[in-house]
């Protein structure tokens, strides 16, 4: 009996990957049954689907913290991204679980944010009935907006992932669990850099105690948050870190919020960008032919006009949501022939 190059990956899983490791094999599915690939597994399927969505393409031109920085060495949606995946599959191998399930729900685990970051999230949450969050509409991408109201079709075990990314939830896997820490491990140590760059700040500002608990620098820090992770989370189905190194981080985060999030200079432009999310907002309510012909599709099937002006919106990057903003709301020069 001829055996795929599929299901030997999926034998190597079994004689490899730890006993909680959540196998290919074993994934509760997709909303709609397909046929299996002769090569790749689920999880990789997934993986290779969001890497080539016009969702992820966008996330490189969208605003991590800085808004429209000068400079080409800030992240962006798409390097803090990057830095997740690699963070959570470092973890993911050393504790053999599943490397391609971490790397498809890291890689889609912020599809869903809005250009601005989290300052356009703030608007459209204010502005949409039943609010909005990015991981919610993280979801909404993977399982309507893309492919022209198709979805990507993903295995139920990379949505978990993704919806529940954030500190207040909880993944069913430890897959999605390692995604979850590698998250705030990534952007708590790259916003840091960035805003030494940017002169924020720089390392002795960081109080005394978080530096001599978990570093000095970013390899130092990156280096204990990750093998604590591991160590933690060694012969244990639940992905965690050792109550110093959590507290140490969370109190690392809650000065980064004081100092960088919360920072007047960092965020001068950010009433700007409230007002411009609000212009376009308005504008589509009122001109809602002016949106392209997906969405008026979607209306038309029954989708509320205010969510479906929110996926419009949220889907921009940064400068074309810039650009539309200039042709709706600033004048052009009046041009006469002279001649």
């Amino acid at each position: 009996m001829h055996i795929t190059i599929r299901e030997q990956i999926e034998q190597m899983e079994r004689e490899n990957l730890c006993s909680w490791a959540t196998l290919d094999e074993n994934s509760k599915g997709r909303d709609r049954e397909e046929p299996q690939c002769d090569i790749r597994p689920v999880f990789q399927r997934d993986r290779d689907r969001i890497l080539h969505s016009k969702a992820f393409r966008r996330l490189k031109n969208k605003t991590q913290v800085f808004l429209t920085p000068k400079g080409d060495h800030y992240r962006t949606r798409l390097t803090h991204t990057l830095e997740v995946s690699q963070n959570a599959r470092t973890i993911a191998k050393a504790l053999r679980l599943n490397e391609d399930l971490v790397e498809a729900i890291a890689l889609g685990h912020d599809l869903g944010h809005t250009p601005f970051g989290h300052s356009g999230e703030r608007v459209l949450n204010n502005l949409c009935e039943g609010g909005f969050e990015h991981s919610k509409q993280s979801i909404r991408i993977v399982e309507k907006l893309e492919k022209s109201g198709q979805g990507l079709n993903l295995t139920w075990e990379v949505r978990d992932g993704i919806k529940n990314h954030q500190t207040k939830l909880m993944p069913k896997t430890p897959e999605g669990q390692i995604v979850r820490l590698s998250d705030k491990i990534a952007y708590v140590n790259h916003d840091i850099d960035d805003a030494i760059r940017g002169n924020l700040l720089c390392e002795t500002d960081i109080p005394v105690y978080i530096r001599e608990t978990i570093g000095s620098n970013t390899k130092e820090r990156l280096d204990t948050l990750i093998h604590d992770v591991v160590i933690q989370s060694m012969n244990n189905e639940k992905i965690c870190m050792s109550d110093e190194i959590w507290k140490a981080m969370l109190d690392l985060r809650q000065f980064m919020f004081e100092n960088v999030y919360k920072n007047e200079t960092a965020k001068a432009e950010e009433v700007k960008a409230h007002r411009m999310i609000e212009g376009l907002f308005e504008y589509y309510m009122e001109n809602i032919d002016s949106m392209p012909e997906k969405y008026l599709n979607m209306i038309n099937e029954g989708e509320a006009k205010d969510r479906v002006v929110c996926d419009y919106i949220a889907g921009m990057t940064d400068q074309y949501a810039i650009m539309k903003f200039n042709d709706y709301f600033m004048p052009t020069a009046w041009q006469v022939d002279n001649f």
